[in-house]
């Protein structure tokens, strides 16, 4: 049977398009590009880099354009001046967003060990007590920060009775380890040069003293107007995320080679072990309950009160509004 030119286009076009949509998962699509800001710390970037190895957010559609930052508040300041959509970070989850700017809806890890306390007993600081009227240097507004103000209250001192010097944290260790300040808050892995560089230094304390009384998260938190329009991608962000936390984990010994590998080359794999083990890392599920349970969000506020407090926040928004955990109930299971 005889076919014109138009019925051979038609059926070929019919089977191109058949052919397409079947072998649609093979073929690269467009993805959605999102703007990340992040802190190049294992307990905030670490299901990051996961999930660009492993394509787990490729898989769910996303084009990660990553920017990293060297603070918290620098992040923010980003996000709120719009140049990325949405950040992951450390303590700073708290402040920002109870100023109105930003909404947290996924939390990382638990900074239970990470940030901690050196002191030079070459300069006469062995212990607490010995710290009044002296100077610390750390980066103010930071997790590190947080820390300091409850290992010094819980210890009996009062902030104002030492003289905390505001400093970017390699500026701070390295004051530390020049000599300038006999005491530092830093969080890792700024201890290693300290370690490495100054034999005689002591770590008075670190975080893991105080939890869970005083528990600091790490999180993510996207940009008020990014959160209003695109849930389904935060969604995504979720769901690989979720597949990369799984992995580091439930199998670090896999996860962290891989890290160091791509990520942390200036880190030895012990070191990055030790970084990994001073935080504290649930799975996707395990986290579900404390977002449930309301855990989470009394972490969040804990940390809100330290700066509202210390920064002047006024009318702040409290954890139970700034913080949204639904996109998340409804993405991972139960």
């Amino acid at each position: 049977m005889s076919m014109t030119r138009r019925q051979f286009l038609r059926q070929s076009g019919a089977a191109a398009l058949a052919a397409g949509a079947l072998g649609a998962p093979a073929i690269a699509r467009a993805r959605t590009k999102v703007k990340v800001g992040y802190l190049h710390t294992v307990a905030v970037d670490g299901q990051i880099w996961l999930g660009e190895h492993t394509g787990s957010f490729a898989k769910h559609g996303l084009d990660l354009e990553l920017t990293r930052f060297d603070t918290g508040l620098a992040l923010f300041q980003a996000m709120v001046g719009g140049s990325i959509d949405i950040l992951s970070t450390g303590a700073v989850i708290s402040n920002f967003p109870a100023r109105g700017q930003g909404k947290v809806f996924l939390i990382n890890d638990i900074e239970f060990a990470t940030a901690q306390l050196w002191v030079r007993a070459d300069q006469g600081v062995k212990d607490f007590a010995d710290l009044k009227g002296k100077k610390i240097a750390t980066t103010t507004g930071t997790t590190a920060h947080v820390f300091l103000d409850t290992a010094l209250r819980t210890n009996g001192i009062d902030p104002k009775e030492v003289e905390i010097v505001n400093q970017r944290m390699p500026d701070a260790v390295t004051a530390f380890i020049s000599g300038a300040v006999p005491a530092v808050a830093l969080w890792v892995p700024f201890n290693i040069p300290v370690r490495e560089k100054v034999p005689g230094a002591k770590k008075l304390v670190d975080a893991s003293a105080y939890y869970p009384k005083a528990a600091i998260v790490d999180g993510w938190a996207a940009r008020n107007d990014y959160y209003d329009k695109h849930k389904d991608v935060l969604a995504n962000v979720i769901r690989g995320w979720e597949s990369a936390n799984d992995f580091l984990v439930t199998k670090p010994d896999e996860a962290l080679p891989i890290l160091q590998k791509s990520n942390y080359q200036e880190v030895a794999l012990k070191d990055l072990k030790e970084m990994y083990a001073a935080e504290k890392a649930f799975t996707a599920k395990a986290w579900r309950k404390l977002y449930v349970d309301g855990t989470v969000v009394k972490w969040l506020q804990q940390v809100t009160d330290f700066f509202v407090r210390t920064g002047g926040i006024d009318n702040p928004v409290p954890a139970s509004t700034y913080f949204d955990p639904s996109i998340y109930l409804k993405t991972v299971k139960a």
